[in-house]
Order: structure tokens, then C-alpha cells, then sequence
């Protein structure tokens, strides 16, 4: 017997976020450099006289040297990768950016741009000793234009904060993420995130009006456009969307932002196959139509680690294991009244059609907010296991769960924990988690590219939103075709010619 709760109260905000924390464990992982056996480019080595520059160009305070201090900057947050750096740079300004890239440029020092530090794929920590260019400082909300719905910021603002600063206009971020309490927009834009709304909103390249950037010899390019319509010429500011920083430093940028919501609903499911799954979310689409603003799936697996390590409590256990699928599924409206009647027919015809076998629906504010981590804090729960091979993987819908299914197939080791899958059904977003007690070569081998040949042969992507960075260099050509492979690197070398900006991520080598 299906359980609802309903409740009828106003939500003017989204949910909550949480903000993604560091590895529990104390354990540096290994220099990337000797994990994966990477050979240092022809680049100059850190003098005391290239310090002194940066420090007569920052304030002091801004110049950090302190191996300690500097460690937190070398790390990704699961803990994958590891570089060496011995320098970090806090800009305040488009200037200062432009003064560090130019004489980074003309001295043939690596730089790593560095904006939340939330990727999975190794793209924003040093390999070897790069300066890291943190963007952090950046964070000024620069202008709000609520009639045409624009905001333009600096690269560093926190989407969070963006987000709380959209909604006291009533406007909303057309990107969200679990990790947006310690994302940058910057960062955002430059792997071309995804997030949770990409299936009402679409991804960041369509919501990006303009932007501003900083070339690797200290050119700015000014592309901030804030024009809806605007069909002049090359769209220049598609370069550095989704570049990772390889192409230039990002530092301002214009986001179109639709109204915030007046009425808002989730629904948290129960499924017993993917089958189901996959028959519950046509429904979904036919029965909910301009309000469905997310679709997420989660296997047992992967909410088991919310409610037993973070003791979060599943609304659908009833005492018992709960279920082998789950779903999450958001509405987003004007009017509650209507938009709950809609999501109840919703739920009421997967039951009778037997989709569903059990479910709870709210509107209340901190109800949604519960259910919602269920879903936004599945990667913070799997760090407890120990480490997680993680890959962020776009698949066709009859593929979707198929990955997952194969890898329990595959992967041969004592050493796993567990295999399992989650993420944006609505726009085929998989994320695959393996955990183990330890890092392992063997594993390691066990995956890739055994996981990157099987997404190629249903015509999947081997990144969905986190980009290439460095995990994933040699597995590009699964995904794109060695044509436009060449015109990426031409590209890089044009704008980049003594290859400063980022080295060793998406195009390595060149």
C-alpha cells in the first residue's frame, strides 16, 4: 500500500545544500605524478625571484608559500589525485589575473586554475608543481537585471550564494549542484556543469549570455555580452565553456536565470526493478510535462551509504531493507494547488499500472529538504568506505542502469565494497561509484578503459558534466572522433602556444 504525505505550505527557496567536505581518512593520496607515471613538461622550476614578482603584484597575504597551507590546494576533495605545488595566487582582480598569466606566459611557468576544487576528474589540482591561480577572491555580484532576468558576477562567486542572492529578486540559478555551497561559477562554466536542473533548464552552454576571460599571454578576452539574441559573428565565449581552463582563465560571466517558482513538489518513489524505473519516468513526462523540474535515480546500494553512514533516515524502509530502486522526482510550478493534483495523478497511475510499489509526497520545506539529501549527499557517504573510484558517465536511457550491471559482472576483487549507481535519469547522467578499502592498481586496471570501451559501444559519453581533466586524457577518443580531436589541439595551440594553461588535462599529451 502506497503512504503519502502532503503538505500545503508556500516554498519560495530550493533546498538546502551541503557542502562537500574532504576524505574522513588523514592519508595524502599519492603524487599523481608517480600513480600514473607522468612525465613533467618542459617548463621553468619556481625561483625565489618569481615569488618576489607575485608578492609585489599581491598582497602579501595573498601569495601563500607555506607547504602546509599550500597542501589543501594540491588535494582534490575525494582524495584521487595529488600535486606539488608550492605556490598559490589569490587575485582580486581582471588586472591581476592578466599580470599573472603574462608573466607566468613569458617565463614559462605552469599554471592550474583552481575554483571549488568539487571535480571528479583530477582537472583542477597541479599534477607536478603548476601555480595554482585560486579564484576565490573573485566573488563580486557585479550587476542583477530582474526585468530581463541577468546577473553578471565574478568568477568566484559561490552558486549558492548566487542562488540565495537570485531568489531574493525572484529569480532562481538555472544550475544546481549538491557540492553548490563550495562550487564557483567559474568553475561551473568552465566544465560546463550539469546539476539537478539540466531537465527543466539545460546545461550551462545554453544559459551563459557572456563572458570574460584572461588568455594564456595575459590578453583579456571581453565577450560579456548580456543579450539574449545576439547573432554577430563567432560565439567566442563557447571556447572556454566547458575548456576546463586550457584555453584561458574565466573571470566574469552573464547568466540568463528564469523566475523562481512559486510552488514546489517532490515525490520520493520506491521501485523494485529498472524496468519500472524506466516506465515511471516516460509517465513522468507525460503526465507532468512543463512542471518536471528533476528525475533522479538511486539504487539501494547507493542510499545505503546515506542512511548507514551518514544515519539519514529512508521515508520508505518501514522497518524493512526498502527497495531495489528508488526515484526522486521534483515539480516546479505557479500554482501548489494545481501542481499537486498533477503530481497525485502522477503517482496514483504508476501505482495502479503497477510501476511504483510505494512512495511519500511533500511540499513542506524541511520534509523536501530531507529527501533531498538522500540524493545530494550519496558522495559525501561513500568517502566512509574508504576510496572511490568515481566516473560521471552520459548513457542512452536502455543503457542507463546497464553499466553498473555489467561492472558487477566484471570486476573481480576482495578488495571492492561495493558497485553502484545514481543520477540525472532526465538527461542520462550516471554516476558510478566503486569503493574499496584502499587504492589499488589492480582495480584500477580492472576499469579502465574496460568501463570506457563499454560506454563507447552503446554511444554513451565518457563525461557527462565534470569534464576531462586529468583522470581522463587517454580515454577522450572514445567520445570524440580523432577530426575534431585535431581541430581541439590546434585550437590549444593557437591560444596557448607554450601550453602554461592547465597542462596535462583534456588534450595530453598534445
Amino acid at each position: 500500500m502506497i503512504g503519502f504525505v502532503f503538505r500545503t505550505c508556500n516554498r519560495l527557496g530550493k533546498k538546502s545544500c551541503y557542502v562537500v567536505t574532504r576524505n574522513s581518512s588523514s592519508a595524502k593520496p599519492e603524487l599523481t605524478s608517480v600513480r600514473y607515471k607522468v612525465e613533467r613538461g618542459p617548463y621553468a622550476t619556481l625561483t625565489e625571484s618569481h615569488v618576489n614578482f607575485f608578492k609585489n603584484l599581491l598582497e602579501e597575504n595573498r601569495v601563500i608559500t607555506d607547504s602546509e597551507e599550500c597542501e589543501g590546494y594540491n588535494i582534490d576533495w575525494v582524495k584521487m589525485v595529488r600535486g606539488n605545488s608550492r605556490l598559490v595566487l589569490k587575485p582580486k582582480t581582471r588586472e591581476e589575473v592578466s599580470e599573472i598569466l603574462k608573466y607566468c606566459n613569458d617565463n614559462r611557468l605552469a599554471v592550474c586554475p583552481q575554483s571549488g576544487n568539487t571535480g571528479l576528474v583530477g582537472g583542477s589540482v597541479p599534477v607536478f608543481d603548476e601555480i595554482v591561480v585560486s579564484m576565490r577572491l573573485m566573488n563580486k555580484i557585479i550587476n542583477t537585471d530582474e526585468m530581463s532576468g541577468v546577473v553578471v558576477c565574478e568568477a568566484g562567486c559561490i552558486l549558492e550564494t548566487l542562488e540565495e542572492h537570485m531568489n531574493k529578486v525572484g529569480l532562481i540559478m538555472p544550475l544546481d549542484l549538491g557540492a553548490k555551497g563550495s562550487c564557483l561559477i567559474g568553475g561551473c562554466v568552465s566544465t560546463n556543469a550539469g546539476g539537478l536542473r539540466l531537465l527543466r533548464y539545460g546545461n550551462l552552454h545554453g544559459n551563459i549570455l557572456g563572458l570574460e576571460a584572461v588568455k594564456a599571454n595575459g590578453e583579456v578576452v571581453n565577450c560579456l555580452n548580456t543579450l539574449k539574441k545576439d547573432n554577430t559573428g563567432y560565439h567566442m565565449k563557447h571556447l572556454f565553456i566547458g575548456s576546463e581552463g586550457t584555453l584561458g582563465i574565466v573571470t566574469k560571466v552573464a547568466i540568463q536565470c528564469p523566475p523562481l517558482p512559486k510552488a514546489t513538489n517532490v515525490a520520493f518513489l520506491g521501485l523494485e526493478n529498472f524496468d519500472s524505473v524506466l516506465k515511471a519516468y516516460c509517465l513522468a513526462k507525460a503526465e507532468l510535462g512543463e512542471i518536471l523540474s528533476s528525475c533522479e535515480m538511486i539504487d539501494r546500494l547507493s542510499l545505503e551509504v546515506c542512511t548507514k553512514y551518514l544515519r539519514l533516515q529512508n521515508p520508505l524502509a518501514s522497518g524493512g531493507d526498502g527497495h531495489n530502486f528508488y526515484m526522486l522526482i521534483e515539480t516546479a510550478g505557479s500554482q501548489l494547488a494545481h501542481d499537486q493534483e498533477k503530481l497525485t495523478n502522477f503517482v496514483e497511475k504508476a501505482m495502479n499500472e503497477g510501476i511504483i510499489v510505494d512512495g511519500t509526497m511533500s511540499s513542506e520545506p524541511s520534509k523536501m529538504k530531507n529527501i533531498w539529501a538522500l540524493r545530494e549527499r550519496i558522495a559525501e557517504g561513500i568517502m566512509h568506505e574508504g576510496y572511490t573510484y568515481k566516473y560521471d558517465v552520459s548513457l542512452p536511457l536502455k543503457n542507463f542502469y546497464k553499466v553498473i550491471e555489467v561492472l558487477r559482472q566484471h570486476l573481480k576483487s576482495p578488495d571492492i565494497r561495493r558497485i553502484s549507481g545514481y543520477g540525472h535519469l532526465g538527461d542520462g547522467n550516471m554516476h558510478v561509484q566503486v569503493s574499496a578499502k584502499e587504492y589499488s592498481d589492480d582495480i584500477a586496471a580492472q576499469l579502465e578503459p574496460f568501463i570506457f570501451e563499454f560506454i563507447s559501444k552503446v554511444n554513451g559519453s565518457v563525461s557527462a558534466e565534470h569534464g576531462i581533466g586529468f583522470k581522463k586524457t587517454k580515454f577522450l577518443h572514445y567520445s570524440k572522433d580523432s577530426s575534431a580531436i585535431t581541430l581541439m589541439k590546434q585550437i590549444k595551440q593557437m591560444m596557448d602556444p607554450k601550453g602554461i594553461l592547465n597542462p596535462y588535462k583534456v588534450l595530453y599529451p598534445l
